[in-house]
């Protein structure tokens, strides 16, 4: 993976070091009234998980796991081991528990090991990855969805404030996880499958593949075919602003029968991120390490 690299003082200052002590309810950044931090109680989790529901099972679909959701959650045993992070639109009515209007799960190693492993190893053959980066830290970025009233470029730039905050914090050396398209047909997304697939594929150094058992092809189209700008223009937000920070993805992608997407894995080490977003993530995140 090519990138800028960054200087390393500026991931490993004592003002990086500072970011999210006292972490739950910290504040992350402030777009107007947009704000992001990660969840500080249990009820904020839940109201996360609910809104994970109204998105993942009420709007997109996905297939609620035998015996139903009595509770209209979405939830798993990682929950317990992630932190949350929340975006909250400040002119709602209510306490903050009730402006909840987007979440990510962050998932450290410490997590991972509590919980036994990462959650994308059961799509991706992720260990061999980490194992040519021992020592490295690795955060897996997930479970994230925005209510569609607040599905915007002004969002999305919230929410990378909040992580970059939060990886300054956790000297986070490389972001990874999956990305999901919608349906479970990757004939659907052909062109932007394999603009993916042809021309941004990780390195040898950083490969990682989909598991044998759900690897399903991404290069459905010749590359002399693709078109770059109708490919870029039929993917996801998320998956165009992984992109944008400098983001490669993994080889093969996995149909999710039960959320009903197709999932491609995303791989991200800090020093690949380009300057100009270094700058502006950081100065952010330095405007609330206070």
């Amino acid at each position: 993976m090519q990138g800028i690299a960054l200087n390393q003082t500026s991931l490993n200052d004592r003002a990086a070091a500072s970011l999210l002590d006292g972490a739950d309810g910290a504040l992350l950044g402030r777009i107007g009234p947009l704000e992001v931090r990660l969840a500080g109680s249990e009820q904020e989790v839940v109201a996360a998980q609910t809104i994970r529901f109204r998105v993942f099972y009420e709007e997109m679909g996905a297939r609620a796991p035998q015996g139903g959701m009595a509770e209209e959650r979405d939830m798993d045993g990682f929950d317990a081991v992630c932190d949350h992070l929340l975006v909250l639109d400040t002119t709602l009515p209510g306490e903050d528990v009730d402006r909840i209007v987007g979440t990510y799960r962050l998932l450290t190693p410490e997590g991972a090991r509590r919980a036994g492993k990462f959650y994308s190893e059961d799509e991706f053959a992720i260990e061999t990855l980490m194992a040519r980066h021992d020592g490295r830290r690795f955060l897996e970025l997930g479970r994230s969805c925005v209510l569609p009233a607040y599905r915007t470029k002004r969002t999305i730039e919230l929410l990378w404030q909040g992580i970059w905050a939060y990886c300054r914090k956790k000297r986070i050396d490389v972001m990874m996880g999956c990305a999901s398209f919608p349906g479970v047909v990757p004939a659907a997304h052909a062109e932007a499958l394999s603009f993916l697939g042809h021309f941004c594929q990780v390195e040898a150094d950083w490969h990682v593949r989909a598991v044998a058992s759900r690897y399903a092809p991404m290069d459905l189209m010749p590359k002399e075919a693709i078109q770059m700008r109708t490919a870029l223009a039929a993917m996801p937000p998320l998956v165009k602003g992984y992109l944008r920070l400098g983001a490669r993805f993994g080889e093969g992608c996995v149909i999710d029968h039960d959320f009903g997407t197709t999932d491609v894995f995303v791989v991200l080490p800090v020093e690949a991120i380009s300057d100009r977003y270094i700058n502006y993530y950081g100065a952010e995140a330095q405007r609330f390490a206070a």
